[in-house]
């Protein structure tokens, strides 16, 4: 059932001022807060709905002999999880190893309870910090990271992992094993003071808290649910726009920056950022379209990938961009389109032909298919620069996937990511001078997929070169951003991020 915007509307009023069975307002996704401990002066935390963003904070213990006064905003969740969020200090005065802010995963409300938080602290430290035993001592891993910023924790069974890093940087990992806090945990944020008279405040943004993917999920049969967000450039900021049960995969932005396009099910579909409402773009009998769709630079045609298997697969299909019965472009698959040439009059798909996958570039209208490479591997997600000089795509022809760029002819093909990571997906900006990308980690991803629901970045970097830029930790990956994404006027990206319990936001 497709979420309308007037029920997510309700849904989220409902979860933001909701009661609780104690009395207490539920506080964006959480369900409750608690101060732990013997604080001299309780602050319930808030939550500010239009910036999706959390305050929380503490004032110390009464005395130097009493516990480390807490302030907890939680709800219960079964089973692994991930949590993230970009956490600052804030408040009067300069913070110091006393004050310590971050996530909280509890087996109990009490005290003394087995638990485990990943936090950072006042004096720049961050800190896993356990005991698996009420009130045993605790035990800490510490970080490399000074500084750190983003905060992501990570239950998988009994193990524990947290990734920390200075915004912008991939995560620094590491991780504590056999912690059973049971089933059912209390998980959220808190911020902790454990010096009278000293307060801990800080701020958490683009808080998730994600339930994965089983490790018996059938990729391609089975689906989490998305949430569409859109990201600005400049500061790493997200926001949730839109919450779905079903699938959603790779919006592409209108040219007049008001809708968003994306697939769903076989499906089209236009969301309306000022409304957001939802409706179903018509194509005709071309009903089994993957996420491989992208609109003319003119914005007035859509190009679509549809499976026929009759044909080998994928089929490239054009269709006006309101809908309407498309044109069949490709005669057989497998081809998966990425790009339109600046005037409109080309196209670029990958078509698998001889065995490999290479890039093609064929006429708007149809026609004969011209072969821009030819080297053995996967060459995929080919697009154009706005000048039509040059087309940037993914290559995994030296063993590792990389974003490669060409000449619009096909020739002098180079690399422009070294190999850390499994790059896929180049998108330019509207004015030329960046390229947005997805990175999978090579420890999780063979170099010749893209699968779904695994820990990606969305990565920045000058397309004069230099080093690239994480801008978003996201928990995605395939229908993520497969396909252009920039607003018009370059300031933001809209993506896809996946969690099994989307349905109940």
């Amino acid at each position: 059932m497709r979420i309308s915007s007037g029920t997510l509307v309700l849904t989220c009023f409902a979860m933001l001022f909701s009661v609780a069975a104690n009395g207490q307002q539920q506080l964006g996704v959480f369900a409750e807060q608690q101060s732990i401990g013997n604080a001299a002066k309780p602050s319930p935390a808030s939550f500010t709905p239009t910036s999706q963003i959390y305050s929380v904070s503490t004032t110390g213990p009464r005395s130097k002999a009493d516990a480390p006064a807490v302030q907890y905003a939680y709800k219960k969740l079964t089973g692994d999880f991930l949590l993230y969020a970009r956490v600052s200090f804030t408040g009067s005065g300069k913070a110091d190893a006393h004050q310590r802010l971050g996530w909280l995963v509890r087996k109990s409300l009490d005290p003394t309870a087995a638990q485990v938080a990943l936090a950072t602290q006042g004096n720049g430290e961050t800190t896993l910090r356990y005991r698996s035993t009420a009130g045993a001592a605790f035990q800490q891993i510490r970080s490399a990271v000074p500084q750190a910023t983003v905060l992501q924790l990570e239950r998988k069974g009994t193990t524990f992992t947290m990734r920390v890093a200075q915004f912008g940087q991939p995560f620094v990992v590491a991780q504590t094993t056999s912690l059973d806090l049971g089933e059912e945990v209390y998980v959220g944020l808190f911020a902790e003071s454990d010096q009278p008279g000293t307060t801990a405040t800080g701020t958490f943004r683009d808080v998730r808290v994600v339930v994965p993917a089983p490790d018996n999920l059938v990729q391609y049969r089975q689906y989490l649910g998305s949430h569409l967000e859109l990201l600005d450039v400049a500061t790493g900021n997200r926001e949730i726009i839109y919450t779905s049960p079903k699938s959603l995969q790779a919006p592409n932005w209108t040219r007049d920056g008001q809708h968003l396009i994306y697939n769903s099910e076989g499906l089209m579909y236009n969301f309306t950022l000022a409304s957001r409402q939802v409706q179903q773009i018509p194509t005709g009998e071309v009903r089994n379209n993957n996420n491989d769709h992208v609109l003319s630079f003119d914005g007035t045609m859509l190009g679509l990938s549809s499976g026929v298997d009759q044909l080998g697969g994928s089929i490239v299909y054009t269709v006006p961009v309101a809908g309407g019965t498309p044109t069949q472009i490709t005669p057989r698959g497998p081809s998966y389109l990425h790009s339109w040439t600046p005037d409109g009059q080309h196209l670029l798909f990958t078509g698998q032909r001889n065995n490999d996958f290479d890039i093609y570039r064929v006429p708007a209208a149809g026609g004969p298919e011209v072969r821009l490479t030819t080297a053995p591997g996967l060459d995929d997600g080919a697009e154009y620069t706005p000048d039509g000089q040059f087309i940037y795509f993914n290559s995994n022809r030296t063993g590792t996937m990389q974003i490669w760029r060409m000449k619009a002819d096909g020739s002098q093909q180079q690399a422009v990511t070294n190999g850390d990571f499994q790059d896929w997906f180049p998108h330019i900006s509207p004015d030329g001078k960046w390229i947005a990308f997805l990175s999978f980690l090579k420890d999780e991803v063979p170099a010749g997929d893209h699968p779904f629901y695994k820990h990606v970045y969305l990565r920045l970097m000058p397309i004069s070169g230099g080093t690239p830029k994480v801008i978003a930790y996201v928990y995605g990956g395939q229908g993520t951003m497969n396909t252009p994404s920039w607003s018009p006027d370059g300031k933001r990206l809209a993506f896809i991020s996946n969690s099994l319990d989307a349905a109940s936001r």
